[in-house]
Parts: C-alpha cells; structure tokens; sequence
C-alpha cells in the first residue's frame, strides 16, 4: 500500500523537537526526510542515553530520517543543500531568527529561487515583533503565554510535564505543511509557513484569555481539575483514588440519581448548571466527598458504569507501561531496537513499517554522492 507523501522530499535544518516532530508525522506518511546535521549532531542527540545508550528524544523524534553531516559555513556544502533544495518540495527549520539570511538559505530567497518549494520557518516568537530575537525554550514560552499560571496547585504554578509548545509547534507545521502541498496540487506554487512556539500556546489560551478579558477573572489554578468544568477531578474513596467527569446535564443528572443517590441535588439551584457547581465548588466536593468516602473504588466504579459516567485512575509512568489500551512498537536505532509507543495516526489497511532512526551522518557519503 502506498503511502500519502512516498514521492515527497523534505529538506530540514531542524533540531531538537519542534521541527523534527513535524518531519517525522511527514515521513510516518511516506515522504523522504534528510535532516542537516552539524559535526556534533543535533544537540537533543545528548539530552540523555536511556535507550539502549541512545537519546530517548532522538529516537522517537527522528525515525524515518536520514542525517547527513554538513558544514553550512563551507561554501561548498551550503551549494550541496542549495541542489538538495532545488529538488526537494518542503524546506523545514527552526535555527535562531537571521542565522540562515548569513548563509544564503533563508526562506525568502529560496522561495524567489524555488517557487514551487514549500518553506516552513518555525521559531520562539515570530518573524516580527520586540520579542523576534528573544531565545524562546518549551519552559519560557509555557511561563510567558500564561499556561504556567493555569498549572499546577493553588499555592504554585507548574510547568505541563511534557514539552507541550515544541509539540504543539511541530502539529502545526505538520498541519500547514500539508495544507500548502494540497494548494501547490492545485496552483503549483509553494507557499511560505511561520509558525512560533508562542503563537501555539497562545492560541490553546482563548478560552482563558477571553475569561480575563471579558470578566477581569483570570481561571483558578486548582491542581487537578478543572477552572470551569464541575465536578471534574481527583476524588478520595475508601480505598482510593478516582477520576471522574461531568460534561453535560444529562451526566449530571445521572450522577446525582445513581452515583450520590442524591436525586434532589440534580434541580438544586446551587448545582443545577454547571456554572452555579463552579461557584458552589467547595459544598458540592464536600457532599460528593462524603459519598465516594464511605464507598470502595470497586463500588463506586459500578455506580459510574450504571450511570455512564465518564471515570479512571490517576496512573503513574510505570502504569502505562502495562496499560491494557497502549499500542507500542520496535523503532530500529544505531544501538538496537528500542520499544517505543506507536504513532497515533492509524490508517486503515496494512500496517506500516516505521523506518529507523539515523545515525549521525549514517547517510552523509550517499547524499554527496546523489546530489553532486
């Protein structure tokens, strides 16, 4: 079975997540990647060696490529990616604002030189702006677009423990990468892509930003749960722990009637809409605590089965390891195979083969030679 993008070629300058997650959804789906490396490799080749002596990061984010070693300061390899470039349909990077202009590769020119390639720039903050220079790393932009406030526990805020805006950022990329390759089917012409980390979390910010704007209020950091949403959180039973959450009046009602066993509370006027739960949200934790208290985790799993309520457990790491839903697969690694989680994406038909992930300059002789 083929694949969507088999006759793709995608040149990338990036490094460390955000554009190497775009371009490893690109060749999940079939387009061939060549990742420009430096003498020392990507630097997220080194954040750590737990996988089986390689970088967790690197793997997961780079299978699929091929690397190949480049000094973009010699004139005469930064021709080679000039040849490279004039074949290729997508040029991706994320290097520090102005650092390609000195070396003849910015976005701009490669477009007025290649109009059918696709660039794609992804940065901190944007191409313009007071903060375009600013060096811009998952943790700041979490802290400056607000998110850091929203997380965590009342007394502190936190950082979400993934890297959420490098991720998001390599979503959007992928997302308007393939946007610009249907609209060059139809025009062939290329088009030129800016994405920013905080442009990515700040648009995940609406809701609370239109709350701030519109009440004065900015959301409650409340650790686990929800600013908004009630009830809607971590909950203490006689033997445990429990997750629930209630979406809609429906739901609502059925707790209420089957799980609390409170039916009178469902048409209260202090917990009717979800709004009145949020502003009542400690007398209403203070009933359901009372409930779920006096009730096993097995006893009460059967009131939320029966009332089709939305429940789970609050896993560890070591959790998901053995957790019955996850799909993981081998990813071939310089080092061995590493058993890592499958992609998300599932496409009806035969299953696909993830290419491995490459060693530095594994494909360095190759590509001088195919591209001299």
């Amino acid at each position: 079975m083929r694949r969507a993008l088999e006759d793709i070629l995608v040149v990338s300058l990036g490094q460390a997540v955000a554009a190497p997650y775009a371009t490893q959804r690109l060749a999940d789906g079939g387009a061939r990647v060549i990742k420009v490396e430096r003498a020392e490799g990507d630097f997220a080749r080194h954040y750590d060696t737990v996988a089986k002596g390689e970088c967790s990061f690197f793997v997961w984010l780079n299978r699929g490529a091929e690397s190949v070693v480049l000094d973009l300061k010699n004139p005469d390899d930064a021709a080679l990616v000039k040849r490279m470039l004039a074949k290729a349909d997508v040029f991706i990077q994320n290097f520090a604002p102005g650092a390609l202009d000195r070396l003849g590769l910015a976005s701009p020119a490669l477009r007025a030189e290649f109009p059918r390639l696709i660039t794609c720039d992804i940065s901190g903050y944007g191409d313009e702006g007071p903060y375009r220079n600013m060096k811009a790393y998952d943790l700041l932009i979490q802290a400056e677009s607000g998110l850091a406030s929203l997380t965590g526990s009342p007394q502190e805020a936190g950082r979400v423990g993934v890297s959420i805006c490098d991720l998001t950022a390599g979503m959007n990329a992928h997302a308007a990468i393939l946007e610009a390759l249907i609209l060059r089917g139809r025009t062939g012409q290329g088009s030129a892509i800016h994405v920013s980390l905080f442009d990515g979390l700040a648009d995940m910010m609406n809701t609370a930003l239109m709350q701030q704007r519109y009440t004065g209020r900015a959301p409650a950091r409340i650790g686990f749960g929800h600013s908004q949403v009630v009830p809607y959180g971590l909950f203490k039973t006689a033997d445990g722990e429990i997750v629930i959450a209630i979406q809609n009046a429906r739901e609502w009602e059925n707790f209420c009637v089957t799980v609390l066993q409170r039916p009178e509370i469902a048409g209260h006027p202090d917990y009717a809409s979800n709004e009145a739960r949020a502003h009542n949200r400690a007398a209403l934790y203070k009933i359901i605590d009372e409930v779920f208290g006096a009730l096993t985790l097995a006893a009460l799993s059967v009131r939320l089965e029966a009332a089709n309520i939305a429940f789970g457990r609050l896993n560890m790491v070591a959790d998901l390891l053995t957790h019955p839903q996850l799909r993981t697969m081998l990813q071939a690694t310089p080092s061995g195979d590493v058993e890592v989680i499958a992609p998300a994406i599932r496409i009806a038909g035969p299953s696909r083969l993830p290419r491995p992930t490459p060693a530095l300059g594994q494909h360095t002789a190759a590509i001088r030679r195919e591209f001299a």
